[in-house]
């Protein structure tokens, strides 16, 4: 009886995956985006799926090696970094920024003296996104103001993390993406990731779209930015966002910054919405209570990429995808409710608020 239960099983699953499959492709499709890798996890098992085209009206298809820009997913990996750090004793999360080190971008500026690694990992420095282009030229001499008082309110901040990042440096003399291969890349085994281009990654990379679909670059990032740069894989991100759920690498207390708010996501000059009750911000990732339950999360949109995350810590449960096209992110809800599960998960209407 047990062996005809297993061969029912295994033919069961020999018929759903293609025609999962064929459902993704037709979703991708739909939405005019090109290729896509996701991965779900669930109770011990993970299921992989790599669909569509690494470039719109090209054959080479997106394969488990295709390498995609994973954008401001790179913050979440700055972030346990910084943690690690932490339980190193080189970093206190509560000691301002500027007495590690100078950042000239911000003379000029009281304020800024003000700022902590608490305050960059929860999106309350006040800071902008971005000030300039942090691809042009002039970003690194341009001159960096707040927006809002430190502390007073959310307001994301990829600047906030190219200070911490400068932050880390100071205090390894390492560049980063020496450390993110010493503190993260390393000891998750994660072989197929860079904060720069790498020659090998030429082979397999995946070109980025617009909204239309119609192919923009492959972006061969030189210097590497924690906010923006990070290329990887979904095999080699979903490795890391299992160590976020587990607290991997980080002694108990500190993993617990991951999973405990630190401040409610009270947008800064946003009147609040329903789904504010829903997202709080832990130390570098969202929190979201969904209906099936809490669950960390975080998104990337380089605008012709898009990709996201949704892990649930109590069992481990995780949904990992990345696409190559400006329109990634509609796809969450559908790819939520078709691996996870029917429930609402909040993150994208609140991200369609702000």
């Amino acid at each position: 009886m047990k062996t005809i239960l297993l061969l029912a099983l295994l033919l069961l699953s020999a018929l759903v995956a293609p025609a999962q499959h064929a459902g993704l492709a037709a979703l991708l499709q739909q939405q005019r985006v090109p290729g896509m890798q996701l991965i779900h996890t669930k109770g011990g098992k993970t299921t992989a799926y790599s669909v569509g085209q690494r470039r719109a009206g090209q054959a080479a298809p997106v394969t488990a090696g295709t390498i995609f820009q994973a954008a401001s997913l790179g913050k979440v990996v700055l972030a346990y970094a910084a943690l690690r750090l932490v339980d190193q004793g080189r970093l206190d999360l509560d000691q301002p920024l500027l007495t590690y080190g100078p950042y000239p971008r911000l003379n000029g500026e009281p304020r800024a003296a003000r700022i902590t690694a608490r305050m960059v990992l929860g999106h309350t420095t006040g800071l902008p996104n971005w000030a300039d282009n942090p691809l042009g030229p002039t970003w690194k001499t341009s001159v960096l103001r707040l927006k809002f008082a430190p502390d007073s309110c959310w307001s994301y901040s990829g600047e906030g993390y190219a200070f911490l990042q400068k932050t880390l440096e100071h205090i390894t003399g390492e560049s980063w993406e020496v450390l993110a291969r010493q503190q993260v890349f390393g000891p998750l085994k994660m072989t197929n990731s860079s904060f720069v281009w790498q020659p090998r990654f030429a082979a397999n990379a995946a070109t980025g779209h617009d909204k239309a679909g119609k192919p923009t670059e492959i972006r061969q990032f030189q210097e590497a930015n924690a906010g923006f740069s990070l290329l990887t894989t979904a095999a080699d991100y979903r490795r890391f966002v299992q160590a976020l759920a587990t607290g991997t690498g980080l002694t108990p207390a500190t993993a617990r910054l991951l999973t405990t708010a630190a401040n409610a996501a009270n947008r800064c000059g946003h009147a609040p919405t329903p789904t504010d009750a829903r997202i709080a911000w832990a130390c570098g990732v969202g929190l979201v209570n969904t209906s099936r339950g809490p669950a960390l999360w975080h998104w990337g949109d380089n605008d012709d990429c898009q990709n996201f995350f949704l892990t649930f810590p109590a069992t481990g449960e995780s949904l990992v995808f990345f696409t190559n096209g400006a329109n990634g992110l509609r796809l969450t809800d559908e790819l939520l409710r078709r691996f996870v599960g029917p429930g609402e998960y909040y993150t994208q209407q609140w991200l369609n608020e702000k």
